[in-house]
């Protein structure tokens, strides 16, 4: 489940998401994205990604695509400070693709070394 609140603020839109940004809430969100940029393109956004608990990876291609329209996104949090720093840094790379690589190359070594048989 997400929760989406915007605010049309005297600085901009500022956008509250608390919960998944996850499978379907993410395009739901998308949507709602959309909408505010067709009325208010120029607009300043803010995006308040503090109590978001987990982000997929449809998750942070929105995210990366919000930034890039000009949204400033703002979280809490190790895991979601880190995602935001990989959009910024690395686009197109999530923070869950690099995990799953790591872990894969870890596991090789590991079989390489005869830690598995």
């Amino acid at each position: 489940m997400l929760r989406v609140s915007c605010s049309d603020t005297s600085d901009g839109l500022r956008w509250n998401l608390c919960g998944r940004l996850a499978g379907p809430w993410v395009d739901e969100l998308r949507s709602c994205w959309q909408h505010a940029r067709e009325r208010a393109p120029r607009a300043r956004a803010v995006v308040d990604l503090k109590e978001v608990i987990f982000i997929d990876d449809a998750g942070e291609r929105l995210l990366a695509q919000m930034e890039k329209e000009g949204a400033e996104l703002i979280a809490a949090g190790v895991e979601n400070k880190h995602v935001i720093a990989t959009l910024k840094n690395q686009p197109g790379c999530s923070l869950r693709r690099r995990l799953e690589d790591f872990c894969e190359r870890h596991g090789e070594r590991a079989n390489e070394s005869g830690g598995e048989k």
